[in-house]
């Protein structure tokens, strides 16, 4: 099991970014992303550009505050916690994955993988609020 978090702030209310994170449809702001696909309510695919698909259940949602969800591809299988906390004008994001590798090879990988995908995606989330 890797567990790896990421903070960061935006000058921003809560609302603009949950708006923004949690949009299904629209999903163009995010740089490793070619689709998503919503399968119901609470279950959704996401595919990279390289077509790679990753299942996901939202488990948790609390508009402006709280969201959560399962995840599973082929590779590993986890959770993703994403907490929104608005304070002053500002918007603190805090975002932990806790994820299991499904392949002996894959385990020394996955926190580092973790890493450098949150790093991206606090990037391509930083120019969307912009």
């Amino acid at each position: 099991m890797a567990v790896s978090n990421i903070k960061a702030s935006f000058p921003r209310k809560a609302e603009d970014v949950w708006s923004v994170v949690t949009s299904l449809e629209n999903y163009q702001w995010r740089s490793d992303l070619s689709k998503i696909e919503i399968i119901s309510e609470d279950q959704f695919v996401e595919y990279t550009k390289d077509g790679y698909a990753t299942s996901f259940t939202i488990t948790v949602s609390k508009p402006c505050k709280r969201w959560e969800f399962d995840m599973e591809n082929d590779n590993m299988k986890g959770h993703w916690t994403g907490i929104f906390t608005e304070k002053d004008g500002q918007t603190e994001i805090d975002f932990t994955e806790d994820v299991t590798a499904k392949k002996l090879i894959m385990k020394p990988f996955v926190k580092a993988f973790l890493k450098k995908q949150q790093a991206l995606y606090v990037s391509d989330l930083k120019k969307a609020l912009q």
